[in-house]
């Protein structure tokens, strides 16, 4: 395995505990929590679960573990659907706001609890009318608009499991989940707003389905945007005209707690992505436990915000299901930060009260380059808490976060977990923890971590492998169609534990501090991209003979992609070139995936066994000493490959 990416911050000194006058009112201020989950963990679960959930029918069984796999309150009955809407308004709180959302353009819309349900009810009759059952899958494929739960929950409310794919992903992207999954529906829209035009959609779910997926049977297209999309007879249908009809009568029906409840594919260190599998009754127990905690939730009084996108795992735990299920206000926004100014997104925490913001590193760096002249010209006071999450965060973003929007007194819990993990698992608890700029504290209680060196052995002070010990509630229950990936990628590394792929140092306070992948994935901007997969889209185009791919370090997003490529022989070397090379990758891929550079180089740098060196390949991206070069089968060829990345540095 590599060296961890992310630099370790040795030094780092500064504390904050929670203000006297927060932990007075928080929903926990000590330490009994963690008590009594590390007296009986089993136990300390199966509580939360019956007092975070209503049943159909209540478990006997809290945990049936059988290495590596898990299943959670197996003989109980709930659903999601239910859990999140109806017992909210049967309990008499349909007038409440389920979710302020805002479009990119400045159009509102406010939608109660007994709103959404009504909607929600009605597109589950929808797919029931396409013939979906329960075990069904479908793909979604769409904006950050309101019909992306409710078409969500409606599948919740039948059994059908949904895999959301980014509506910033390509229609290869597609195709591979839609084969993988065996999705009969898609449901997407004609585009989305994005920085002040239409993002489309649905012509590239009509490319997926030229190239082929041929369970698909239909396609439901939200308008959006007014684009006037193509629609083919008997496959596509408009929204508005498949709910005008359809009946408000459709009751969620009681599933069991292992009911698969949603695919959500991620990148491995192969180029095929990992349809990730997460249940019904574990998941929904630990990202409303999570939920209610980690930020101190008010459902009351609270305007909760987390400014992620539905296509990722954080707005699936953190957006839809663990909001809905505590029955709180959440704002959800379509666009981007920066449109139609920098101050988007204090101006909509102003309007709107918002008392929670969780956000990513990522987005922290680009409002500290913005400056603080934006935030300074909201009332940001409503504010009580503050979240980071999708990778490390350095402790002076850290810092600029919390002077410039938590006024030097919100606390900021910086979070970690993957989409593998389903829920936050190391965070400070606001009203417990005391906080250290850039270091994601503790596990939280019932979750068990333990630092491992190369051999397996217990790391207890300094820098190691983080692994998992104990089977958690929301952990994903496999890869779909695939056992024996899903062991040999999470649980052979280190005998009896699950290997997350990240590394961590333990301080002398016992405060974990994470430090990026360790394995052929880059985080950039939070997202999980493979170097494989990047490496297989560059060697797609026809003037690559051979890629290698690295993740080098950026101020803003963490870790950027680096493509470095050799031509075929007639091919001529040009910077048009690379930037069409870089482009391909785009279209491929989706712009996300997109290198930061593509560098066309002579050769790669290759021991005499054939095994590119990545190490000098990220060490050429970063800019540091190439160090020992001998094993090299061609030494000369990193001086070179350097020379060329100066040049495109200078370009």
């Amino acid at each position: 395995m590599s060296e961890p990416t992310i630099e370790v911050y040795e030094t780092e000194d500064r504390s904050f505990p929670p203000p006297a006058a927060f932990a007075a009112q928080a929903n926990t201020s000590d330490r009994s929590l963690y008590d009594e989950a590390d007296a009986d963990y089993e136990a300390f679960w199966a509580r939360q679960a019956r007092e975070l959930l209503t049943w159909d029918k209540d478990f006997t069984e809290v945990l049936d573990w059988q290495l590596p796999f898990a299943k959670w309150f197996a003989d109980g009955k709930l659903n999601v659907s239910a859990n999140c809407l109806d017992r909210h308004v049967d309990a008499g709180r349909g007038d409440k706001v389920a979710y302020h959302w805002e479009g990119e353009p400045g159009d509102t819309v406010t939608l109660t609890y007994s709103e959404l349900l009504t909607e929600v009810k009605k597109f589950a009759n929808v797919l029931k009318g396409l013939g979906l059952e329960k075990g069904d899958r479908v793909a979604i494929y769409m904006p950050m608009i309101l019909e992306l739960p409710i078409a969500m929950l409606a599948c919740t409310r039948i059994g059908v499991a949904h895999s959301v794919i980014f509506g910033g992903f390509s229609a290869d992207a597609i195709v591979d989940r839609c084969i993988d999954a065996e999705a009969k529906v898609i449901i997407t829209a004609d585009a989305g707003y994005r920085r002040g035009s239409a993002a489309l959609l649905k012509p590239t779910v009509d490319a997926a389905l030229e190239i082929g997926a041929p369970s698909v049977t239909d396609v439901i297209v939200a308008n959006r945007c007014d684009t006037n999309p193509d629609m083919v007879e008997g496959r596509d249908h408009w929204w508005h005209e498949v709910m005008a009809d359809a009946s408000d009568d459709c009751p969620a029906e009681p599933m069991d707690a292992e009911q698969l409840l949603y695919l959500l594919y991620t990148s491995g260190t192969t180029a095929k992505p990992k349809g990730i599998m997460h249940t019904t009754g574990g998941y929904l127990t630990q990202v409303a436990f999570t939920h209610k905690y980690v930020f101190d939730l008010k459902p009351e009084t609270d305007i909760y915000w987390c400014a992620a996108d539905i296509g990722w795992v954080t707005g699936h735990s953190y957006i839809v299901y663990g909001p809905l299920a505590n029955g709180c206000t959440s704002v959800m926004y379509e666009g981007t930060p920066d449109t139609p100014d920098k101050d988007r997104l204090w101006d909509i925490i102003e309007r709107y009260k918002v008392t929670q913001l969780y956000t990513a590193p990522t987005a922290i760096r680009m409002f500290m380059k913005w400056g603080v002249q934006e935030p300074q010209k909201h009332d940001l006071s409503s504010l009580r808490v503050l979240g980071t999450v999708g990778e490390p965060i350095n402790p002076e973003a850290w810092m600029w976060y919390h002077e410039h929007i938590g006024g030097n007194e919100r606390p900021i819990v910086d979070t970690w977990w993957q989409t593998e993990t389903g829920g936050n698992m190391i965070t400070p608890f606001p009203g417990v923890t005391t906080t250290k700029p850039g270091s994601a504290t503790h596990p939280i209680p019932g979750v068990f971590m333990e630092l491992v060196d190369d051999d397996g052995n217990t790391v207890t002070n300094g820098g190691g492998y983080l692994t998992i010990s104990r089977p958690w509630p929301s952990m994903l229950r496999g890869i779909w169609g695939n056992e024996e990936r899903y062991r040999e990628t999470y649980w052979s590394t280190y005998e009896g534990k699950y290997f997350a792929g990240d590394g961590a140092r333990l301080d002398d306070d016992g405060y974990l501090w994470l430090l990026g992948r360790v394995d052929d994935v880059m985080n950039v901007s939070g997202h999980r991209i493979s170097t494989t997969e990047v490496e297989s889209a560059l060697v797609d185009h026809p003037a690559v003979a051979e890629a290698a791919v690295v993740g080098g370090n950026d101020d803003l997003t963490g870790q950027a992609i680096f493509g470095y490529v050799i031509l075929v022989g007639d091919a001529e070397v040009s910077d048009e070139l690379g930037n069409e090379i870089r482009e391909h990758v785009g279209v491929k891929l989706g712009k996300i995936a997109r290198p930061k550079t593509v560098i066309i180089v002579p050769d790669l740098p290759k021991t005499r066994s054939g095994k590119i060196m990545r190490r000098l390949l990220r060490d050429v991206a970063d800019g540091n000493s190439l160090g020992d070069t001998t094993t090299l089968a061609d030494p000369g060829v990193v001086a070179e490959i350097a020379n060329r990345a100066a040049e495109s540095d200078e370009d």
